[in-house]
């Protein structure tokens, strides 16, 4: 609203015109004013040039109800505007509506619930615990080497999970990579987190067929048959199974009308009106189309369960026709595609109060959800797969160590269970000779500590853990290798030793002067 409202008033070009005889100053007439949001409408990047001008229009009447525009006798109040010769001037005031404040703290960090508290009545005394013969001393030699010193532990019990903790948890979490995909600071923006209901979030993603349509507890809330039976027979056209009766010339346009009329009728929009910001919010991530498609999955998440299944139905009803070149034409004077997106974008989004830009934006909105329908409307994997980690996570009896936090991103350890005295004997011989294999490789491949200090390790990793050493080094030789010897090299000999000393220059008779 504001960015188009400053470039109409940057770009509208003013000046004296006369009527009836009257000069004014600093204004124009209708059909520039038409002329001039067309083409910035048509430029910017969150509308395009889909707009049309029946839709320039509307936005100027817009304006004149809403005071960013008056008559030359300062008339305003009424969407009366029309595409003609009529001149209009900007008011002296600012139409500008204030933008929503950021909070001035930092980022908001959404809590999850904290349920560390034991139960009352259990304590760590209760816990049995068999008695170990091996003492401290015995237990830090033998065991030091290989995992260092172990500091002082406890265990943490869970208190069991409710259905309402587990609601919860599912908001808690949504909300918070909401937030980060749309990088804001705050939902507080965008969205009152109090009317987000938790049982809603919970039904989407679990209450759904083998298609990912939402199926309902209340089936009062289902979409009357002969609704489904009209939205079937478009969707399928020219076969579909429903249609008992025969047809007629212009019978798949009557269809389309009923549809509509029933879609029209409803009280408040498929996204509903508390979720209006967030879905605009989504236009400015459209360019980044991954990051748009996780941000409208997660939003048609919020929804309420029949609000999110009649979404389903209607939209990839809308998609199949809009691709169906066996379907007649809808319209004779506007393309299908073009008429399926001005027919129901109204239905699917709009704002309460009616003054901001509802019928572009839902246009540009619908159309990229007619798009990407199939990603957009389903449960988004990686989200689910975390918050059920977490979940389970939060459900798991833990050891917590001083000064460390339970709920650290390391997974927790799993339930022990009984096994066979054969299966110990093997796991006993592989699974704990393996870290230990890999430690005794480390040594031995560390080159950044001394010959001295790798001979002292190796022998005191050979007296705690002999076989796991035996393997390494079956045999001496092996062992030699590391540390070859290195042999005494004899000094050069000087090869002026080997010289005769410096003799003399002897004058011989056969030389001559």
């Amino acid at each position: 609203w504001n960015e188009i409202i400053e470039l109409f008033r940057a770009g509208m070009p003013v000046r004296k015109h006369r009527c009836r005889f009257k000069s004014y100053e600093r204004c124009f007439k209708a059909s520039e004013a038409v002329d001039c949001l067309h083409e910035l409408l048509g430029s910017n990047q969150n509308f395009g040039p889909e707009v049309t001008r029946d839709q320039t229009v509307k936005l100027l009447k817009k304006f004149l109800k809403n005071h960013v525009i008056e008559d030359i006798k300062g008339r305003w109040g009424k969407e009366d505007f029309q595409d003609d010769g009529h001149l209009y001037r900007f008011p002296p005031s600012s139409p500008l509506k204030s933008y929503p404040k950021k909070p001035s703290c930092g980022k908001e960090v959404i809590k999850f619930p904290d349920w560390n508290e034991p139960k009352a009545g259990t304590s760590q005394e209760h816990i049995p615990v068999k008695s170990v013969t091996m003492n401290s001393e015995m237990w830090y030699k033998r065991h030091s080497i290989a995992i260092g010193e172990v500091p002082a532990c406890k265990l943490v019990f869970r208190r069991e999970l409710t259905q309402t903790n587990i609601e919860e948890i599912w908001k808690s979490m949504t909300l918070s990579r909401l937030q980060k995909v749309l990088g804001l600071d705050s939902l507080d923006e965008v969205l009152d987190a109090k009317l987000v209901n938790s049982k809603h979030i919970v039904q989407n993603a679990y209450n759904v067929n083998k298609q990912g349509i939402v199926t309902l507890e209340d089936k009062s809330k289902e979409l009357p048959y002969w609704i489904l039976s009209a939205m079937k027979c478009l969707a399928n056209w020219p076969s579909c199974s429903d249609l008992k009766q025969p047809t007629y010339a212009g019978f798949e346009r009557d269809v389309f009308k009923t549809i509509v009329d029933y879609f029209d009728q409803m009280k408040e929009p498929l996204l509903t009106f508390h979720f209006f910001d967030v879905f605009v919010s989504v236009l400015g991530l459209l360019q980044k189309h991954s990051k748009a498609v996780e941000a409208l999955q997660i939003s048609c998440l919020l929804l309420p369960p029949e609000n999110r299944k009649r979404l389903q139905l209607l939209v990839r009803m809308m998609a199949r026709i809009s691709v169906n070149k066996d379907l007649p034409p809808l319209s004779e004077s506007v393309r299908t595609r073009t008429l399926i997106v001005q027919a129901f974008s109204r239905c699917i989004l709009c704002s309460k109060d009616e003054i901001d830009l509802d019928e572009l934006l839902a246009a540009k909105l619908v159309s990229f959800l007619m798009d990407n329908y199939q990603e957009i409307l389903s449960v988004p994997s990686a989200l689910k797969s975390s918050i059920e980690d977490h979940v389970v996570h939060l459900q798991r009896v833990q050891i917590k160590y001083a000064g460390a936090d339970t709920d650290a991103t390391f997974p927790p350890p799993s339930f022990c269970h009984q096994m066979s005295t054969d299966e110990f004997e093997y796991q006993r011989a592989t699974g704990s000779q393996e870290p230990l294999a890999a430690l005794l490789e480390e040594i031995v491949m560390n080159k950044e500590i001394s010959v001295k200090d790798k001979k002292k390790k190796l022998k005191q990793f050979q007296k705690s853990y002999p076989e796991v050493y035996r393997i390494r080094f079956p045999t001496p030789e092996m062992e030699a290798v590391l540390f070859p010897e290195k042999t005494k090299q004899k000094p050069p000999i000087l090869m002026w030793a080997l010289k005769k000393p410096f003799q003399p220059f002897h004058r011989t008779r056969s030389f001559r002067m």
